[in-house]
């Protein structure tokens, strides 16, 4: 078991927070004394304050930068691909 305190501002994991849940896509973009403010990338953008105590149940990796540039690709067109299709 793990927690939200063990990741690095600016840095994008790949972790499960519980033993049945799908992998998720986090970035730590501010962390203070007690919390950390998390950019969780699924199908919407989620942002939300955890406690640095919060459980993770694993980190699976954490992404160089050559993955996270080939996610933004495929990320950015799939959301090109849902705005034109809304413009319709």
């Amino acid at each position: 078991m793990y927690s939200y305190g063990l990741l690095e501002p600016g840095c994008y994991y790949l972790v499960q927070e519980e033993t049945d849940s799908i992998v998720e896509l986090i970035k730590v973009t501010v962390e203070t004394d007690h919390c950390m403010y998390v950019f969780k990338y699924g199908d919407e953008l989620v942002t939300e304050w955890r406690r640095k105590t919060d459980a993770i149940f694993d980190i699976i990796e954490c992404l160089d930068d050559k993955k996270i540039e080939a996610w933004e690709k495929q990320y950015n067109n799939n959301e090109e691909s849902y705005y034109e299709e809304d413009e319709e």
